[in-house]
């Protein structure tokens, strides 16, 4: 062959090569944004104690009652039982393909999976699943269990686990311990971490013609616990498996170290705090300063056998406050949210409630890059919002929005009469001391609490409110009747948060909490109704980001248009965590940013 020919064939074979998509190497871990932190020989988080003694028993308390065990199903959610799957007391029995670290803004490393290869663009991931996972009785993990648990998930889960197969083109076995799921248009950046996180079930332990159906029935999980004992609404009893496979697994050294976990159930927070004084509960959470310090001065306390410790955090605090339904036709107008948004004296109450020990929550990122306080809109932010004028108001977008700061008497004219501008601005007028409408019908809304603290608060914000003729009722409902009024959306003003916690990494939850399917959507958190296209758009920008600078855009954008929309009157937070626990808990010196982890936590031995 001539040599030119030769030498022309050799070259362009090489570029061909040189064209395809780069082979990507399976992972120990996978982040967000660049590369996990630790090193793939890591042997444990840097928040646990690896060489936690094993033993003992704990009893976690919590307000409400359960009557399911199935976390995973829309019937009963809100009434599902504690620990199954749980943020605050750790997955106990079903586990997700990844584990998350605590300390890195959003970062997961091998569990389930053992490793994990993904595509530079995102467009496809293949776990590698390790080959010592085991069920609680015995049976292997396999890629079949995985496939399963998308397809039982998309027929009969609850949202958001029935709304991910939407995302996937193509879920398949690509071999004897691996799975891959490639992706349509509709996912985003964040979609191969999300898919890590899903806990996943056994195929040959569940019927999917009745996994929408609530159980009491112990559950099969691949967790480092099984249910023990179950009395429904009352209490659940997790036992430690003495053959749990994931043991010696790095992300999960130094953690799951009592012999059983058991969770009790109380009516109402007053009951929760009793059972604490007596021994009944190991911790106590309590939120309201001037509440913890009257309660905690009892004789355990004061003999030492009951410590409280703050822990710093370093993550945006969770936005608390009276969230309006915006489904009705009474809080549809933003003016209107804005002007109730502001009689909320939270002077007065910070002084006469909380000894002055809060701060004012005015983001949903305070105290972070991500937050639009102190920062004015950049370029990026501005191109977001060009096709929504006028959404933001001015002081919104310049960073220099505040909500107005009263003179703690309870009856600030100056914030009265604005407040009273804005309404009238939409059309409102007082006749015979009563608001009224634009269509001339008297104003007013009720206030849905679950706890005598709750109660206190609305009460301030009603106070505040008569005295410029709203007409407000406080009613007090039980957990369970309080959950299942959430689930149907069947309120008008309700004590809400933004979400059981929050994160410098946001992502799909957001969708969940601030979208409009969301918002149609039976049991979503996005308990306010919020159904606005920027809102949208924004929560769009942010899961697609490819760069830290238009991630923080995407997030500001987001917080501008929350806080412009004034779905929740802020109230206020603790910059730390505040814990009482009886003195046989010990935990891990390191406290990682999310704060402190209970599932590191360990008895002391006798």
């Amino acid at each position: 062959m001539d040599r030119v020919l030769v030498q022309l064939i050799a070259a362009t074979s090489f570029l061909a090569l040189s064209l395809l998509p780069a082979e990507s190497e399976p992972k120990h871990g996978i982040a967000m944004q660049g590369e996990p932190a630790l090193p793939p020989d890591y042997k444990h988080f840097d928040y646990v104690n690896p060489d936690a003694p094993k033993g003992g028993s704990v009893t976690y308390c919590v307000v409400g009652s359960f009557d399911n065990l199935n976390p995973f199903i829309l019937k009963s959610l809100r009434t599902t039982a504690r620990g199954m799957i749980d943020t605050v007391y750790g997955n106990l029995v079903f586990e997700p393909l990844m584990q998350r670290n605590y300390n890195e803004p959003f970062s997961l490393y091998g569990l389930l999976a053992e490793s994990a290869d993904m595509d530079q663009e995102r467009k496809s991931i293949e776990f590698h699943l390790n080959p010592n996972a085991k069920w609680s009785d015995g049976q292997p993990v396999t890629p079949e269990d995985v496939l399963f648990t998308y397809e039982v998930f998309k027929d009969k889960g609850r949202p958001p686990y029935s709304d991910r197969m939407s995302m996937i083109a193509k879920l398949e076995k690509t071999g004897e311990h691996s799975v891959k799921f490639t992706f349509n248009d509709k996912a985003n950046r964040e979609f191969p971490l999300i898919v890590a996180l899903t806990p996943i079930v056994p195929k040959h332990a569940f019927d999917k013609e009745t996994f929408d159906k609530t159980t009491l029935k112990p559950l099969i999980g691949s967790g480092p616990y099984t249910v023990d004992k179950v009395l429904p609404g009352q209490r659940i009893v997790f036992k430690r498996n003495p053959d749990y496979w994931g043991k010696d697994v790095p992300s999960k050294r130094g953690f799951d170290n009592f012999d059983q976990v058991t969770i009790e159930y109380f009516l109402n927070a007053n009951a929760k705090t009793e059972a604490f004084k007596k021994g009944i509960c190991a911790l106590d959470d309590e939120t309201d300063p001037v509440k913890r310090e009257r309660d905690i001065d009892f004789p355990a306390f004061r003999k030492g056998d009951v410590k409280e410790e703050y822990f710093n955090t370093g993550i945006p605090p969770v936005v608390t406050g009276f969230l309006f339904n915006t489904r009705l036709a009474k809080f549809a107008d933003p003016v209107v949210r804005r002007a109730l948004g502001m009689l909320y004296d939270f002077e007065w109450a910070n002084k006469n409630l909380f000894g002055g020990k809060f701060n004012r929550t005015m983001s949903y990122w305070q105290n972070s890059e991500l937050s639009a306080l102190g920062h004015p809109a950049d370029d990026r932010e501005k191109a977001l919002l060009a096709p929504y004028p006028g959404r933001v108001p001015a002081d919104v977008m310049d960073g220099t929005w505040r909500p107005p700061v009263t003179d703690g008497s309870g009856q600030d004219r100056k914030v009265l009469k604005a407040a009273f501008e804005l309404l009238k601005s939409a059309g409102f007028r007082v006749q015979d001391g009563r608001m009224l409408d634009p269509q001339g019908n008297p104003f007013g809304f009720e206030i849905l609490t679950s706890s005598q603290d709750e109660e206190r608060l609305a009460a301030i914000y009603q106070r505040t409110l008569e005295k410029i003729g709203i007409d407000v009722g406080i009613r007090s409902l039980d957990g369970d009747q309080i959950q299942s009024r959430k689930q149907r959306y069947d309120f008008e003003v309700l004590i809400g948060t933004s979400g059981f916690n929050n994160s410098l990494s946001p992502g799909s939850e957001q969708l969940g909490r601030w979208g409009s399917v969301a918002a149609k959507t039976e049991g979503s958190f996005n308990l306010a109704g919020v159904a606005d296209p920027a809102v949208d758009a924004a929560i769009d920008a942010m899961l697609n980001a490819r760069t830290e600078e238009d991630y923080v855009a995407a997030v500001r954008v987001l917080d501008r248009l929350l806080i412009s929309g004034n779905y929740i009157v802020p109230m206020q937070y603790n910059t730390q965590q505040w814990l009482a626990y009886w003195s046989y808990l010990e935990h891990p010196q390191k406290t990682p940013i999310f704060g402190y982890q209970l599932p590191t936590w360990w008895r002391k031995p006798n």
